[in-house]
C-alpha cells in the first residue's frame, strides 16, 4: 500500500495585493518534505511578501497556503503565524531588545514546553556552533549588524521547524562568516529533515543551496527549475542574467555564424581559449587571479575568463564556444508559476569550451 506524503508546502494561485496594487499574482508552488526552494529574483521582485504570506503576517488576496496538507490560508481558514510550523529568520535580525543573546536563543524552545535550564543548555549549544557564547549575555543593542543576524539564525534554528523561511539570511555577513552560516543551516536543516524557502537576489547562492529555484519577477514566478535548469536554461535574457553578465549573440559561431533570428546566450565558464572559430581580442581587463577578455566573434562579442598568466592582447583571434538558445517565446508576464522547461531529452549541457588564441 503507497502512502502519499504531502508536500511540506504548497501555494495555490496565490494572490497579494496591497491596496489596488498587485504584489503577487498567481503563485503556484511546491515543496517537498526536505526539499530546499530558492526564490531567486531581483529587489522588489515579491521574494519578501511571499515568505511573509506564508509565515501568516500577511493575509492573501486570492489562493491558498498548504503546510504539511493543511490548509492554514484560503477557504475562509486562517492560522495565525505562532501555530505555524515554520522558523523565519528576517532580512533584518528583528531581535527582542530587552532580552540577552542566550535567552533570546532559548525562547523557542521554552515555548516548545521545555524546562528553562534545558532550553538554556540546548541554546548554548547553538550560541558556540554559531561562534557567539561569548556574546550570550549582551543585548542586540550592544552587538554589530552580523552578529545580530546570526542570533536571528541561531534563534530560528533552536524551533525545530518542519519549515524554514529564509529572508536574505546573510545579507549583512561577511564572505567567510557567509560560508560558515550556509554550512550550519544544511546542516541542522538536514538533520531535522526540514524543508525550507530561501530567498535570495544572489544567483549563486542560490544555486548553491537549493533543490529547486524559482524565479520571481514583479510578483509573477517565472521559472521554476533545478539550478541547472535555471543556470543552463533560462526561460529569457532577464533570468539568463541574474547570475551575472552573460554574452548574447545573434547567431551560434560555433555552428552556424550566420544570424538566425534566436538569441544566444554564453557564459564566461562556457568560454576557454584554443579553438576554431575566428574573432578578434578587442578587450582585455585585468581582475587579479584572472583576466576578463572580450572576443569579437559572428554573431555578437564573447565574453572570455581566464587565469592571470594566461592573459591575452588584443588582436586577431581564433575561437569556438557552444552557446544556448533561449526560448523564441520568453516566459514574460506568464501567469502560471511552473513554466515550461524543454524536456531535458532535448538538450545537453554546453560543453564549457570557447576558445580565442592569439593570432
Amino acid at each position: 500500500m503507497t502512502v502519499n506524503t504531502p508536500c511540506a508546502l504548497s501555494c495555490q494561485g496565490l494572490c497579494v495585493s496591497y491596496g489596488s496594487v498587485p504584489a503577487l499574482t498567481g503563485v503556484d508552488l511546491q515543496v517537498g518534505q526536505g526539499q530546499v526552494l530558492a526564490l531567486l529574483g531581483a529587489s522588489g521582485s515579491g521574494k519578501t511578501t511571499l515568505l511573509h504570506t506564508l509565515a501568516g503576517f500577511i493575509r492573501p488576496t486570492r489562493g491558498q497556503v498548504l503546510l504539511a496538507g493543511e490548509v492554514v490560508a484560503g477557504e475562509g481558514t486562517w492560522v495565525a503565524p505562532e501555530h505555524r510550523e515554520v522558523g523565519l529568520v528576517f532580512q533584518g535580525a528583528a531581535l527582542w531588545p530587552h532580552m540577552t543573546v542566550l535567552d533570546t536563543v532559548a525562547y523557542p524552545i521554552r515555548r516548545r514546553g521545555r524546562s528553562k535550564a534545558e532550553a538554556r543548555q540546548r541554546a548554548e549549544v547553538l550560541l558556540q556552533q554559531f561562534g557567539l557564547m561569548a556574546l550570550a549575555a549582551r543585548l542586540p543593542a550592544q552587538l554589530s549588524g552580523g552578529e545580530q543576524q546570526r542570533v536571528g539564525l541561531a534563534r530560528a534554528l533552536s524551533r525545530d521547524p518542519s519549515l524554514f523561511l529564509f529572508d536574505e539570511p546573510t545579507a549583512h555577513l561577511d564572505p567567510h562568516l557567509r560560508g560558515v552560516v550556509l554550512e550550519e543551516i544544511a546542516r541542522r536543516r538536514k538533520a531535522l529533515g526540514a524543508a525550507a524557502v530561501y530567498a535570495t537576489h544572489h544567483a549563486t547562492e542560490a544555486l548553491a543551496v537549493a533543490d529547486l529555484v524559482a524565479v520571481l519577477r514583479a510578483g509573477r514566478v517565472v521559472q521554476v527549475g533545478t539550478p541547472g535548469e535555471v543556470y543552463e536554461r533560462p526561460v529569457d535574457l532577464d533570468v539568463a542574467r541574474l547570475p551575472g553578465p552573460v554574452s548574447v549573440l545573434e547567431a551560434d559561431p560555433a555552428t552556424r555564424p550566420e544570424p538566425s533570428g534566436q538569441t544566444r546566450v554564453v557564459r564566461h565558464d562556457w568560454v576557454s581559449f584554443g579553438g576554431d572559430v575566428p574573432g578578434t581580442v578587442v578587450h582585455v581587463r585585468y581582475r587579479g587571479p584572472h583576466t576578463d577578455h572580450d572576443v569579437k566573434v559572428a554573431g555578437g562579442t564573447l565574453w572570455g575568463r581566464e587565469t592571470t598568466r594566461a592573459v591575452r592582447v588584443q588582436g586577431a583571434a581564433s575561437a569556438a564556444c557552444t552557446a544556448t538558445a533561449l526560448p523564441a517565446s520568453p516566459g514574460r508576464g506568464a501567469r502560471s508559476s511552473s513554466t515550461a522547461l524543454p524536456p531535458s531529452a532535448a538538450w545537453s549541457p554546453p560543453r564549457r569550451s570557447a576558445s580565442a588564441a592569439p593570432a
